[in-house]
């Protein structure tokens, strides 16, 4: 019972994240599930089929607050559906041993580039208004099909920093978009599991956890996307799946490091991530003050100012 409390907070807090963020509902909730010792096909499968439920009631949220453009949730959905479910029956064929190091190594790798992405660079608005084509949606969608699948989670982390990257949509869109289109990729992919690894090898169970923590935590991350600062929770969960699959990583068959090696990881990784965290919360407050006195006054800082007192 325990676990089961523990799983339905784990898609509560994960779904917060992503729906806000736009990414890592499945990277975090897979991370948790391999950490627990579940089957790396059985724990993308668990996660894909929570997601069905929590990408149609996130989709939902997003439209209700405008945070949709329908135009790229089809032009990425549907060759990311294609992808993951690809994606899924590659999985299906590995080895539990083969494919717990390869899961971590992907989950890692997307963990460090949410990290890297969010805390030194944070969102480009320059370019906004801009058509996004198909050639880029398209292989784009492709690609985080795939990686979603294998890696139990990276629809988001591949797909929400392409398309902010571009600046051609604005963070609240982009989000919401991805959220959306999510939903294809869930049920292609688990579609896939059921082929490739059959219903026995998925815990309900754990995928009703999951789905309750993530419903109830969709329509408040929907509304969260307009107020909570990306950069920094970029920044946190980043440093989140770095911690938890390198230490999958240094405990697996193909490194076998001791307590010592790995206990200088954790701590250079606990660095890192204070680091990079500070660094975010601090860029963050600065540009706040930055933009505060365009937004309060006339653009300068004694008008930012003085309209305070007033406001208050």
């Amino acid at each position: 019972m325990r676990k089961l409390v523990l799983l339905a907070l784990v898609g509560l807090g994960a779904q917060l994240v992503d729906g806000s963020l736009g990414m890592a509902y499945g990277v975090t909730s897979t991370t948790l599930l391999l950490a627990i010792g579940t089957n790396p096909a059985a724990a993308s499968a668990t996660v894909h089929l929570a997601e069905i439920g929590t990408t149609l009631a996130s989709g939902a949220s997003h439209w209700k607050f405008g945070n949709v453009d329908w135009g790229v949730v089809a032009k990425i959905g549907v060759p990311g559906s294609v992808g993951a479910f690809a994606g899924a029956t590659f999985l299906s064929g590995l080895s539990t041993e083969a494919a717990g190091p390869v899961m971590a190594i992907i989950l890692l790798t997307l963990g460090t580039y949410i990290l890297v992405r969010f805390t030194l660079r944070g969102i480009r608005t320059d370019r906004l208004g801009r058509p996004l084509r198909k050639r880029f949606l398209g292989p784009l969608g492709l690609v985080a099909g795939f990686v979603d699948s294998t890696g139990g989670g990276g629809w988001g982390p591949v797909g929400t920093p392409a398309i902010l990257a571009s600046g051609r949509l604005e963070p609240r869109k982009t989000i919401g978009s991805i959220d959306t289109s999510e939903f294809l990729i869930a049920v292609s992919a688990s579609i896939g599991f059921i082929i490739g690894i059959g219903s026995e090898g998925v815990n309900f169970t754990w995928v009703a956890a999951l789905l309750i923590g993530g419903l109830i935590a969709a329509p408040i991350a929907a509304w969260l996307v307009r107020h909570i600062p990306p950069r920094v929770l970029g920044s946190a969960v980043g440093g989140v799946i770095i911690l938890t699959n390198t230490r999958t990583l240094l405990r697996s068959d193909w490194i076998d490091a001791s307590d010592g090696v790995r206990w200088i990881f954790y701590v250079l990784i606990y660095a890192i991530w204070a680091a990079a965290l500070t660094y975010s919360i601090r860029r963050h407050l600065a540009e706040r003050v930055t933009e505060s006195p365009a937004d309060e006054g006339d653009g300068t800082p004694g008008a930012g100012k003085a309209a305070a007192p007033t406001a208050t």
